[in-house]
């Protein structure tokens, strides 16, 4: 299969502390797509101003702009990505509808118990929340627990190859100990994301000395 190519370099608009726009930039890198970084002030508010909101109405990064279309949404992007531009994108989605489905309950896991759980955890320490993080720090636990069992059986999230699932979850998995979750006792999830880092054209999580990391 021919890769189309961008017309023009791609634009996201992120925040470099934000693992949802991680995830795009490193998919991004892993195809090897040209494409320029917005930051995005949102500390400052600038995702709740009126042109951020065009872009996306509901005030998140990240948004990903090609020619005059608008994505947004980081697992969306990724599909949109793999779809438009991978050289073949059955490796990220794979045609297996069983196989296919199990990529889609992980990047769901990535919004949901990996959101509220490790990165809700690292929120509160990173912006110093007045916040109890005992919830979070259950629910990063009960999530791991998964993903150890899981990944004891196989070296992926979804099988025997790289997707979609690993390039959604890798981001926050891997800054979990600023939020004071503990990767010590989770053998098999650090090899998987010793195996992310290991990829071409890995691009790392920028690490915030926070939480375990202190």
């Amino acid at each position: 299969m021919t890769r189309s190519t961008p017309a023009a370099p791609l634009k996201l608009h992120s925040h470099p502390l934000s693992g949802h726009s991680h995830k795009v930039r490193l998919f991004l890198s892993m195809l090897g797509l040209p494409f320029e970084t917005v930051d995005v002030d949102i500390p400052g508010g600038e995702h709740r101003r009126p042109d951020f909101l065009r872009l996306n109405a509901f005030g998140l990064v990240p948004v990903l702009e090609d020619g005059d279309r608008i994505v947004t949404d980081s697992n969306a992007i990724l599909v949109y990505l793999a779809e438009r531009y991978a050289d073949d994108p059955a490796r990220w989605l794979p045609r297996d509808p069983f196989t296919l489905a199990q990529v889609q309950r992980w990047l769901s896991v990535s919004s949901g118990p990996l959101y509220e759980g490790p990165n809700t955890a690292r929120v509160i320490n990173l912006f110093k929340l007045d916040r109890d993080p005992a919830e979070a720090l259950a629910r990063s636990k009960r999530l791991l627990d998964v993903m150890e069992v899981e990944l004891a059986n196989r070296p992926w999230l979804a099988g025997d190859a790289l997707t979609l699932a690993d390039i959604a979850n890798y981001s926050y998995v891997s800054v979990a100990p600023e939020g004071g979750v503990s990767l010590d006792t989770y053998p098999k999830v650090r090899d998987w994301l010793a195996r992310i880092e290991a990829l071409p054209d890995f691009v790392p999580m920028p690490v915030t000395p926070i939480g375990l990391r202190a």
